[in-house]
């Protein structure tokens, strides 16, 4: 069995790579991604972008650039 990790990713990105990352790792659109993070962040923009930031910077980028 093949281990799944969370990467961000190299081909699904428009700013980080974070959404298309999570959207990878859970096998989403990552459009439907991108739209809920702009939803929870809407509630809060400061805790959204934080939160962003923080993935970015802990989340390793895809070496393969596989799914």
């Amino acid at each position: 069995m093949v281990e799944k990790r969370l990467y961000r990713s190299k081909k699904n990105r428009m700013i980080a790579g974070v959404c298309g990352g999570i959207a990878e790792y859970f096998d989403l659109d990552p459009t439907v991604v991108r739209a809920g993070w702009v939803i929870i962040t809407a509630f809060g923009v400061l805790p959204g972008v934080i939160a962003y930031i923080i993935c970015a910077i802990i989340m390793p980028e895809n070496p393969e650039g596989i799914v």
